[in-house]
């Protein structure tokens, strides 16, 4: 019932800058925390940054003055737009909301989105 679709991933030189996207379509009531999430292989998967409904953010220290996490509560779509991009960013990036949908439970770790491929060259 619940969709979230991330887009705007691909390869970029060390330096370089990438946007995502993240739209969250269906059975919506309201959505509360939104956040970006990545995975590299072999690594656990990290908090990267989050906004509230309010746009209070979260970022990890390693992309601080580096990424700004935003959202258009207007489009359900929340975005991370990624600048000075270093060869450890190289990820996959998922997109994770707390999203009330009536007449179902919440689920504890929110949904999530199928992940879109960072890369970044050296």
């Amino acid at each position: 019932q619940v969709q979230l679709v991330e887009s705007g991933g691909g390869l970029v030189q060390a330096g370089g800058s990438l946007r995502l996207s993240c739209a969250a379509s269906g059975s919506i009531f309201i959505i509360n925390t939104m956040g970006w999430y990545r995975q590299a292989p072999g690594k656990q998967r990290e908090l990267v940054a989050n906004i509230t409904r309010g746009s209070s953010t979260y970022y990890a220290d390693s992309v601080k003055g580096r990424f700004t996490i935003s959202r258009d509560n207007a489009l359900n779509t929340a975005y991370l737009q990624m600048n000075s991009l270093k060869p450890e960013d190289t990820a996959v990036y998922y997109c994770n909301a707390d999203v009330w949908v009536l007449g179902t439970a919440r689920p504890p770790d929110g949904y999530w989105g199928q992940g879109t491929q960072v890369t970044v060259s050296s």
